[in-house]
């Protein structure tokens, strides 16, 4: 079984133990039942890539809600304004991603972002061509697509 079923089949342990058969008592048992595998079990290689996810995977949360705090901002700013600041453009990006799965989690956050749409995807799965709403300057844009590309490879790697 792999790390996760483990947690997860002692947060369910937790909840039924408890009696309480709620999400928060759920998620409580997933905490607790993180950190006990993580103190007992940290050196054994099955274990070890599973509990160098987690800060990776906060990381990942905290950068993508700011950068939806970002895109929001600058949407609802050009929404209420009377002069629009869009310059719409296209622009390829290449990427390092190999499977359809992590191709398609990186197109959907960002086309989950406002301002961003994911378009199409190369017959050769090497570039993804995304629509941006504020184009300001190619090698910006791509850098800042290749970091969430890069988050994405270490959370689903």
């Amino acid at each position: 079984m792999k790390a996760f079923g483990w947690n997860v089949l002692l947060a369910m342990a937790w909840v039924v133990l408890s009696g309480s058969y709620t999400l928060a008592n759920l998620l409580g048992g997933m905490i607790l039942s993180y950190m006990v595998l993580a103190y007992v079990l940290r050196d054994r290689p099955l274990f070890s890539k599973y509990f160098g996810k987690l800060p990776k995977l906060v990381n990942f949360v905290l950068f993508f809600i700011w950068d939806l705090i970002k895109a929001n901002a600058r949407v609802a700013y050009d929404v209420i304004t009377p002069t629009h600041l869009m310059k719409p453009a296209v622009i390829g990006v290449p990427l390092d991603l190999k499977t359809d799965g992590g191709i398609t989690v990186f197109s959907n956050l960002i086309t989950a972002t406002p301002g961003s749409l994911a378009l199409d995807v190369s017959t050769d799965k090497k570039v993804l061509y995304v629509h941006l709403m504020y184009f300001e300057d190619e090698q910006l844009h791509i850098a800042e697509l290749k970091r969430l590309e890069a988050m994405v490879i270490d959370i689903l790697g």
